[in-house]
């Protein structure tokens, strides 16, 4: 039988393949992965592809029809079930796979799902997977046969293999987590018994509705039952996931929100301990401090781009023992694997809690004060958004600014910095600024908005308030 498949372009994502479900994404887009995926792992030598699924509604059915796919293709299909996509990463390290696909809508809203996937143990993402879209159209695959699929539940190794890193000793402290109605909800509550202390679980039971909020840690407003909580049970801190438990979120014991590169320092700090002079990788949207911070520490920073599957690229190129991003993705090369895994990072951000001697609040309260903006997103046509980045790049440049355009634009000047940057994923421009006054965010902000009215933009600024 002859195959070809055309996808929406809109699905076929930078670090993903992501839609609507029924709209832009649907059951035949998954039996298509599954069909011309399955082939690219026959062509490359492999058998076995592991495959697993959030807690969404949707998640279920695309995922037989990607495992149909996969079975059309020839592959053995080692079906892992529902669970957080950390634990497909594990799997994927763990059993005899030679490529692995997720299929979750991570943090977008209910009726959107996707598909994340690795061919071998490197993330499969960027021109790979517009590789992939232009095989399925032109119905490149390898003739069809029949493989098989095998369920295999990986919960309890995973879950012992997360315990073993714990270093927290016997100290009982007092947590509360929110799992957001997400995907983890099963292996946390099992996790959770084994680990000394009180816990509470809150939206404990999956539910791809999210009846209580949705699961994105990096929206204050999805933190606020967790910050009720934490004030209410007097604990020493909460921790949050999205919806697949790749990305973590945090609170301190006083009902603060810590930021991705907040938490990151506090990572960093106990990394370098054991890894002198190492490197550190955190996305250009990261505060400065944070830099500064793993420079006091004895270790190397590094500025790179934006994006999960960017920095594991990049942490296997360096060798580094620890990454973040704003977005709350964080990655341990040091004892763990290397991919990002908001469980293991929760448990390993307890271990050096249990170990200090101050709070979660003191630590954030250390921290030198700085004031920034929240992420501002500026509409932009899709055929002018990147122009507009190497426009602002340029002109700075010439003007003798001091730009890093590692990942878009980012300047650094006496009041601070700004970045400007091109997303991945929709016809926005997508900003941050920080300085170390009021006085000087807002020279910053004029000064953005200048450089995007010199490429024909007229930028909106007004809800947009100092974050941390």
């Amino acid at each position: 039988m002859t195959f070809s498949h055309k996808f929406q372009t809109s699905s076929l994502r930078e670090y993903d393949i992501r839609g609507v479900v029924g709209d832009t994404l649907t059951t035949a887009d998954a039996f298509a992965i599954g069909r011309t995926f399955g082939s690219i792992v026959a062509q490359a030598g492999g058998k076995k592809v592991a495959v697993g699924r959030d807690g969404r509604l949707s998640s279920p059915e695309l995922e037989k029809h990607l495992a149909a796919g996969l079975v059309a293709s020839g592959m053995d299909v080692i079906a892992i079930g529902c669970g957080p996509t950390p634990m497909l990463y594990f799997a994927a390290f763990t059993e005899p796979t030679d490529g692995a696909v997720m299929v979750t809508g991570s943090h977008n809203p209910p009726h959107y799902n996707g598909f994340k996937m690795m061919l071998g143990k490197k993330p499969f993402f960027g021109p790979a997977i517009l590789d992939l879209g232009a095989r399925s159209a032109a119905g490149q695959v390898v003739p069809e046969a029949t493989g098989s699929v095998t369920q295999k539940d990986v919960s309890a190794a995973y879950i012992e293999r997360l315990l073993k890193d714990w270093d927290g000793g016997e100290k009982a402290l007092n947590v509360v987590w929110d799992n957001g109605s997400g995907a983890a909800g099963d292996v946390l509550v099992r996790l959770v018994k084994s680990l000394p202390g009180k816990h509470i679980v809150l939206n404990a039971e999956i539910d791809g509705n999210f009846p209580a909020h949705h699961p994105d840690p990096t929206v204050p407003k999805n933190l606020e039952q967790l910050i009720a909580a934490v004030k209410k049970q007097h604990a020493d801190i909460g921790i949050a996931f999205d919806g697949d438990a790749d990305r973590i979120g945090v609170v301190d014991n006083a009902g603060g929100i810590l930021f991705g590169d907040q938490f990151l320092i506090l990572m960093a700090r106990d990394v370098l301990k054991t890894h002198p002079g190492g490197t550190i990788i955190a996305d250009v949207k990261a505060s400065q401090v944070l830099f500064d911070e793993i420079l006091r520490a004895g270790g190397t920073p590094l500025m790179w781009k934006t994006g999960h599957s960017l920095i594991k690229s990049k942490m296997a190129e360096t060798g580094a023992p620890l990454a973040g991003e704003m977005s709350g993705h964080i990655f341990f090369n040091d004892k763990w694997y290397g991919f990002d895994d908001a469980l293991y990072a929760a448990i390993r951000l307890l271990g050096i809690v249990a170990r200090g001697s101050e709070s979660v609040a003191a630590f954030r309260e250390s921290l030198p004060h700085v004031v920034n903006t929240p992420e501002l997103r500026f509409d932009c046509a899709e055929d002018r958004k990147f122009d507009v980045v190497r426009e602002v790049a340029e002109r700075l440049k010439a003007s003798g600014d001091k730009v890093s355009d590692t990942d878009g634009v980012r300047v650094t000047t006496a009041d601070g910095w700004w970045l400007l940057r091109a997303s991945n994923t929709q016809a926005v421009l997508v900003a941050r600024a920080e300085s170390s006054s009021a006085e000087g965010l807002s020279r910053l902000k004029s000064e953005l908005a200048g450089q995007l009215a010199a490429s024909g933009l007229a930028p909106d600024f007004s809800g947009n308030n100092p974050g941390h």
